[in-house]
């Protein structure tokens, strides 16, 4: 097949960080100014579209021609941007991202980065973000530069000409990165659903606009209000000001008080019987809260139709191959548990903010509940949304062949009681909701299951929840006695790891076809599916407790490239959250090829929108329940709710 690599350089006035690609073309002065492009891998060209912008049908046929693999870094940009500019369909499947392979292979997602781990000559050249700085974005009009708002290339002619450079320069990196990533087959399936992520960000999922313009409004009300009452109480000038604000503290309390972190404050309001230093601090908490940022992301990124694009990254997280959220971050809303969520919802639409902290009391909080439903469907039409039951622990069990815990999700499914029950050697019967025996074996579940400790239970809320610190260690021994053949599964994964570095080509095999092997100074896991995990640079070094797995990776705190530890019940979480992965993916190229219109999902739920009166609960739960070929035995069940907002049933 014929390929053409592609990489553009634009204008807008609108902030692409901030709204997204898809507002950003919608911008008035959205243009295209550089295509640079390569075709079958030869020389590199560019149009200057600023100066020959009908020079652009010498590679429109090229685009729209379905024998010719068109490829870039970060394709959706390029992919979008072309199609609103040009006017034309650009059908995904016949694009490849040349950023999703580098991280399937463990890279960086950045360019850049990518270019510099895998030592190309060709890198990224470094003078960009100035000459994007100066081309691609508005600038502040002065008397120097005449009051202008852009710069044009006739303004700096040797700039643009070290633009275009510049412009070349990314077509030449991002084809270097493919020829030595070209080792690296991507599966027909993973091919189809990169396609089915473009078209899920390509259509977008209505807001509510005047829900979440209100909502913003009534947050402002609420923290002028709030702000008035603390200078009234403490005759302070600033109370958003933690250095006065302690100061004051320190004094009413006759105490130091060092530090308003939302972890000190319960501690704080615990030390002191004074009404007026316990409103205070109730204040300090209330607008501490940062309820209304993802409404701001929204408004951002709200498209002229009211459609909200772009929210989802494909692959990335590149440790599982998991989706990453983009603009709101939808992988990380807050739950919503308000006695009345649409009661709540109608008093923000109608901008009732008395009535509103009437009801419901804490207002920043109440919003922030309702982040989720500022996502609407449309008119006459209703949401589906489906998400599978205890996906991870049902993988895991599976994984493990964990008899008693595959049991209980063939039938009753109620895994914290039943883990109770194990641990403590009770009849399930006598493990309630709300006892203390089912809130143990709650958390036990969902810290202990990748070999975590007494830290990991903390981590999870244990001592919040009344389990006392001398109790933790006894919990996680009575789990691990209770799931020998989870704790088996990280041992043997673990040394399929280490085996499979240590004598290098020759794959290790473990339980459900999954394989480890060294292939180019990438240790590859491949999983049940036929995908595989990747880790760069593995090594086998000496640990504390014996051989020790190291690689190179992206450090999530310092977002440094550097060198981790990995050990066997990190690299099962991995499996585990990548195989659930696989499982979402099947049922969304399922609930599509059914005709269903997906318009967002998030970690292992499915958001679908539907006619209102076509609501077919039953076919969408039949659909995420069904057997995976690649894993049988896995007993899958999904949980589905038909809703007019979006929202955690």
């Amino acid at each position: 097949m014929h390929t053409l690599a592609i990489d553009i350089e634009t204008y807008s006035s609108t902030d692409l960080m901030k709204s997204g690609v898809y507002k950003y073309t919608e911008a008035p002065d959205f243009t295209i100014l550089l295509v640079a492009y390569s075709f079958n891998g030869s020389g590199v060209d560019i149009i200057d579209v600023t100066e020959q912008p009908e020079k652009l049908h010498d590679i429109r046929h090229i685009l729209v021609n379905p024998n010719v693999l068109k490829t870039a870094y970060n394709a959706n940009f390029e992919r979008t941007c072309l199609s609103k500019f040009l006017g034309i369909d650009l059908p995904a499947d016949q694009w490849e991202c040349t950023m999703v392979r580098a991280a399937m292979c463990g890279l960086p997602l950045s360019l850049d980065m990518a270019a510099k781990v895998l030592n190309l000559d060709e890198q990224k050249d470094a003078s960009g973000k100035s000459l994007i700085r100066y081309f691609s974005l508005p600038c502040k009009p002065t008397a120097r530069n005449g009051n202008r708002t852009r710069n044009l290339p006739m303004h700096d002619p040797f700039k643009w000409e070290d633009f275009k450079s510049y412009c070349m320069q990314d077509v030449r990196t991002e084809l270097a990165i493919r020829e030595k990533l070209s080792f690296y087959t991507i599966t027909d399936k993973e091919k189809a659903l990169w396609a089915l992520d473009q078209k899920i960000n390509d259509t977008g999922i209505l807001l509510d606009p005047v829900f979440v313009q209100n909502a913003i409004s009534i947050d402002a009300i609420n923290k002028e209000r709030l702000t008035t009452e603390a200078i009234r109480l403490t005759s302070i000038g600033n109370p958003n000001s933690a250095a006065q604000l302690k100061e004051w503290l320190s004094r009413e309390m006759d105490s130091d008080v060092s530090s308003l972190s939302k972890k000190d404050i319960p501690d704080l309001l615990s030390a002191t019987d004074c009404d007026v230093v316990s409103r205070v601090l109730t204040i300090r908490q209330e607008m501490a809260k940062t309820s209304v940022k993802k409404y701001h992301a929204m408004l951002n990124g709200i498209c002229e139709d009211n459609r909200l694009r772009g929210l989802l990254q494909f692959y990335g997280a590149n440790r599982t191959g998991r989706w990453a959220g983009r603009l709101v971050q939808v992988q990380n809303l807050p739950q919503n548990h308000l006695s009345d969520l649409e009661l709540a919802r109608t008093l923000v639409r109608t901008n009732d903010a008395d009535s509103l902290e009437m009801c419901f009391g804490n207002v920043p909080d109440t919003l922030s509940q309702l982040i989720r439903t500022s996502f609407v469907a449309g008119e006459g039409k209703t949401f589906i949304v489906a998400d599978f039951s205890a996906i991870e622990a049902r993988v895991i069990a599976w994984l493990a062949t964990e008899k008693w815990r595959l049991d209980v999700f063939k039938t009753h499914g109620k895994i914290y009681e039943a883990s109770a029950a194990q641990m403590f050697r009770v009849p399930i019967e006598t493990v309630t909701k709300g006892s203390p025996l089912r809130q143990k074996g709650k958390v036990a579940e969902l810290a202990l299951g990748y070999q975590g400790g007494a830290n990991a239970l903390i981590a999870m809320g244990a001592l919040n929840m009344g389990i006392e610190e001398k109790e933790l260690k006894g919990l996680v021994n009575m789990w691990r006695d209770a799931n020998k053949a989870i704790v088996r599964l990280w041992d043997v994964v673990e040394d399929a790891a280490l085996g499979a570095v240590s004598i290098g080509g020759t794959p290790v095999s473990i339980m459900h076809g999954i394989r480890f092997f060294v292939d180019n100074d990438i240790l590859f896991i491949e999983l049940p599916s036929g995908r595989r995990l990747s880790y760069i640079e593995p090594r086998v070094v000496a640990g504390q407790f014996g051989p020790a797995l190291t690689y190179k990776g992206m450090d999530q705190t310092t977002k440094q490239w550097r060198t981790q530890y990995t050990y066997g019940g990190k690299l099962v979480e991995n499996i585990v959250q990548a195989i659930a992965r696989d499982c979402l993916a099947e049922a969304l190229l399922k609930i599509d090829a059914a005709g269903f219109k997906i318009v967002m999902h998030v970690h292992d739920e499915a958001v679908i929108e539907i006619e209102e009166n076509a609501a077919d609960l039953e076919a969408i739960n039949r659909i995420m329940g069904e057997p995976v070929e690649w894993a049988k035995g896995l007993p899958l069940t999904a949980d589905s709710y038909s809703t007019p907002f979006y929202k955690k049933d």
